[in-house]
């Protein structure tokens, strides 16, 4: 097993051992246990060059590679999001334009994309590399890269998951 996998394993179970002692455990004992595995995340954050709060990624999170990934705390991310180095997932506070992405089910963020403001992007949907995302694509089943983002083809992830899946299946890593 390579330390990339083992650090990205740390990292997942901190993440979601941290969300269900926030989110489940009410108890005094609970409570505490809560702030420390906060304490721990954050650390581990640091450590990795990442900005991941917690309660922000649905279930089947993958980090393809270490580098530096900044999400909002305000952002609302689906189920099986698949995200690269030196994405950005930030809110917007400009007026009427204030808020944070919410991102759909089986969404590709390539290496280097930006998403950004009150946008919502559908289930299924590939964003290239490098890609400034700053307008809603809610319809889903796409692929959209560019500088400001534009729809390049009517495929979206499918391929992309599908691959992974299948690779997951066979017992590789998909690195």
């Amino acid at each position: 097993m390579s330390k990339l996998f083992d650090r990205r394993l740390k990292f997942y179970r901190s993440l979601r051992l941290t969300e269900y002692y926030t989110n489940c455990i009410h108890s005094k004992l609970g409570c505490v246990i809560a702030k420390i595995l906060r304490l721990r995340h954050r650390i581990l954050c640091d450590r990795f060059a990442w900005t991941i709060p917690i309660n922000v990624f649905d279930e089947g999170l993958a980090i393809v590679h270490v580098g530096t990934i900044v999400v909002s705390g305000k952002a609302k991310i689906g189920k099986y999001c698949r995200i690269h180095v030196c994405t950005n997932i930030g809110s917007s506070l400009l007026g009427e334009l204030s808020g944070a992405p919410t991102v759909g089910d089986f969404v590709y963020i390539g290496p280097g994309a930006k998403l950004y403001g009150p946008i919502v992007i559908g289930d299924h949907v590939a964003i290239g590399a490098n890609a400034v995302v700053n307008k809603s694509f809610a319809k889903g089943n796409c692929s959209i890269a560019g500088i400001p983002c534009k729809v390049i083809s009517k495929k979206g992830s499918d391929l992309i998951f599908k691959n992974i899946l299948n690779s997951q299946n066979k017992g590789l890593l998909s690195d």
